[in-house]
Formats: structure tokens, C-alpha cells, sequence
């Protein structure tokens, strides 16, 4: 599906510098002067400042896009640096705004770029939208992308999707005004807790450099109103096969919100909607970390260190173990395999629970309590917290 041409805005001029800057592009007849200055009239805004958004936000800033907008609230951790290209060593623990922008701006100062440290929600989603052309979601997290898509939808925006997990990802265009929306893929998110996050299962560090360089040419092509967007097809990626695949997407007339007869006609709680909290942060959590009993790390320590009777339970993956362990944990089932293992946990005796930093241990700790299990409290901060506390011969990871 193409999407029309439009003439390239009037009062638009390109520099000398700018000229020089965009040889390439102002070589191919598909760009040209006129598409290079309707690349520098646009203005993205960009959903997320990490793993999707730093290749998507360097690729749109070396192209020209004249006005970037950034949306984040998170800080740059260590633990990004492994795909987040944007940020470096020197940027841990600045705003990921403000790593971006200055990378941004070294990258081409002909541009401008516009931060928002804030959540985005409903109550201020539309507002940001209503400024930019095109919105980009680099988000990790299911409320956030049904609130890009309803805010999109309602204000006739294209929306550039993106998602990656482990060494998969998928890209598409979303546009109700041509096409499907993210409602008609998916009209129901999944439960919470069965898709687990990059944090919990990690992710190949080039591949949303893979993903994130997709969304920035479906972008720039949505701009120029060149070639096939992504409207209506949804690209599967597998790093492991090096395929690419191609699905397509229907518009569904019974889509509640871009259907023939819509029935949210403004923005709803979306973390009530998916049944999660919205965030992008890089550590997992469960809304069960509330809810379970807890227990902290010193506590922990001190009852080892008393020797009191009870049962350590370690519900991480086998190959995390080998990163850090407790050494006096006395029990390793992952989380997937605790049903199956319930035999070897005794129901008289306390269980402290711990993972990596504590959300899929709050979730054990509820499960078991539903099989009669009444002992048994979550370590707060998981394992992580207990290098940082009390074992600091431990990795933080």
C-alpha cells in the first residue's frame, strides 16, 4: 500500500551546509531537494529513549528530520549500555533525555530536538501527539502501546511500531485511516505475566539496531510518501534463522476503536485495560511484588546467620544461576517449574522466595500460597539487593 506524495512545503530552505550534509540523499531522485526539505518540516516524536528509540532517534537525526521529539522518564543504567547506543559509559545514571539529546545534537545540529521527562498517559498522550506528524512507539510494555495506538488512532496519526524480545522482533505501520490498528492484530492483551520482558528473557543487543533501523526507514518513507510502507503487513524477524518474514493484516470492522462503529471514543486506564503497570524501566516487576508477603535482605541474612530452620528458594533460570548465587540457597526451581516440583517443598516449614530483583518471586510466593502454602514470603530486591547489601563479592546484574 502506498501512501499519496505530498508537494514539499513552501518557505523551506536548505543550507549550504545542509546541502553538503545531504549529498546522498539530494543524489537520489526518490529524495532530492524536495524531499529533504519536507524531511526537515517533519517532526517525529519518538515513544521511548532505549534499546528501539536510540538507533531510531540517531537514524531520523542523521537523515534531517527537522523535529524530534523524545518521550522517556528513565535514567541511563549499566545494564542498558548493551544495546542502548545512544547513551555511553560516561552517560550511567544521567536522564536518558538528556544522554540522547546532546548525541543527537552532535549528530547533526541542524536539527531540533524536544524532550518530555514524564510518564506518558492518558491525560497528557494527546496533547503530545497533536504537535508531530509521525509517532514512533519504541515501547516495551502492552499498556503503553495500546495507549500509542488509541491516541494515534483518534487523532489521525501514523503510528511506526516496533517490538523485540531474545533475538525476535516484529515491525509494522499502523494508520487507521488506510489500514489496521494495533486493536485489529490484537484486541485483548495477554494475561499478565505470560509474556515475560526483556528484562526477565533478555534480548540480543543488536537487535533492536535491527528493529529500531526498520522503524526509521518505514518513518522516513510515511515522510517522503515513497515506496510500501508497512501498512497492512506486520515483518517478522528471527536473528537466530537470519529470516525475515511477512504477514498480513486486516482491517477488522468490529475494532472497538477504529472499527465502523468504534466504541472508545476517548482514552481509558490502560494499565487497568492489560491488567500491568505501564512502564519501561529495565527491571522486571509483577504487581504481585505488593501483594506478597515480604521479607528484606538483612533480615534474610540474619536468620541464616542465626541458623534458624528454613527453606531458601531460588526461582531463577538454570543460566543465571551461574551468574550470582546465594550460597546458602537450599533449593533451585525456576518459576516455570515450581507446580512440578511442589513435592520437595515442605508446607511446615518458612520459605523465603527470591529471583533477580523480586517480581518473579513475588509471583511464586502467591502461587504457592494458592496451593496451601502459608510460611512463605518474597525477598524484597531479590538477589540483586543482597549483592548490593550484603554480599558484595556478588555481580550486579
Amino acid at each position: 500500500m502506498t501512501i499519496a506524495k505530498q508537494a514539499a512545503p513552501s518557505g523551506v530552505a536548505l543550507s549550504h551546509d545542509e546541502i553538503s550534509r545531504y549529498s546522498r540523499h539530494l543524489i537520489m531522485p526518490e529524495v532530492g531537494m524536495d524531499g529533504q526539505r519536507k524531511l526537515k518540516a517533519a517532526s517525529v516524536l519518538i515513544i521511548g529513549a532505549g534499546g528501539l528509540g536510540s538507533p531510531l532517534a540517531m537514524y531520523l537525526a542523521a537523515a534531517g528530520v527537522g523535529r524530534i521529539g523524545l518521550v522517556d522518564y528513565d535514567v541511563v543504567d549499566a545494564s542498558n549500555l548493551q544495546r542502548q547506543v545512544i547513551h555511553g559509559t560516561k552517560d550511567i545514571g544521567r536522564s536518558k533525555l538528556d544522554s540522547a539529546k546532546d548525541r543527537l545534537l552532535d549528530i547533526n545540529p541542524h536539527i531540533e530536538v524536544e524532550t518530555y521527562n514524564e510518564p506518558l498517559t492518558s491525560e497528557n498522550a494527546l496533547d503530545l501527539f497533536a504537535g508531530y506528524d509521525v509517532i514512533v512507539d519504541g515501547t516495551d510494555n502492552f499498556p503503553t502501546r495500546y495507549l500509542v495506538n488509541d491516541a494515534c488512532v483518534l487523532l489521525g496519526k501514523p503510528n511506526v511500531y516496533g517490538s523485540i524480545f531474545r533475538f525476535e522482533g516484529q515491525a509494522t505501520v499502523f494508520d487507521a485511516r488506510i489500514g489496521p490498528c494495533y486493536r485489529c492484530l490484537f484486541p485483548e492483551p495477554p494475561p499478565p505475566g505470560l509474556v515475560p520482558s526483556c528484562a526477565e528473557g533478555g534480548v540480543l543487543g543488536v537487535l533492536p539496531g535491527t528493529i529500531g533501523a526498520i522503524q526509521a526507514t518505514e518513518t522516513i518513507k510515511v515522510i517522503l510518501g515513497i515506496g510500501e510502507p508497512l501498512v497492512g503487513r506486520l515483518m517478522l524477524y528471527d536473528a537466530l534463522a537470519m529470516r525475515f518474514d511477512t504477514v498480513k493484516l486486516r482491517k477488522n470492522p468490529d475494532c472497538p476503536v477504529c472499527g465502523e462503529n468504534p466504541t472508545v471514543t476517548e482514552l481509558i486506564d490502560y494499565e487497568q485495560f492489560c491488567g500491568m503497570p505501564g512502564h519501561d524501566h529495565s527491571e522486571f516487576t509483577s504487581e504481585n511484588e505488593a501483594l506478597a508477603p515480604a521479607i528484606d535482605v538483612e533480615e534474610v541474612k540474619a536468620r541464616l546467620d542465626a541458623g534458624d530452620d528454613f527453606i531458601l528458594l531460588d526461582v531463577r533460570e538454570p543460566h543465571e544461576w551461574a551468574i550470582s548465587d546465594i550460597d546458602r540457597a537450599t533449593h533451585h526451581i525456576p518459576k516455570a517449574d515450581i507446580l512440578e516440583h511442589l513435592g520437595e517443598l515442605d508446607t511446615a516449614r518458612d520459605i523465603v522466595v527470591y529471583c533477580k530483583t523480586g517480581g518473579r518471586s513475588a509471583d511464586v510466593v502467591m502461587q504457592l500460597k494458592e496451593h496451601g502454602y502459608e510460611r512463605v514470603v518474597n525477598m524484597v530486591g531479590g538477589i540483586n539487593a543482597w549483592a548490593e547489601d550484603i554480599d558484595r563479592a556478588l555481580p550486579i546484574y
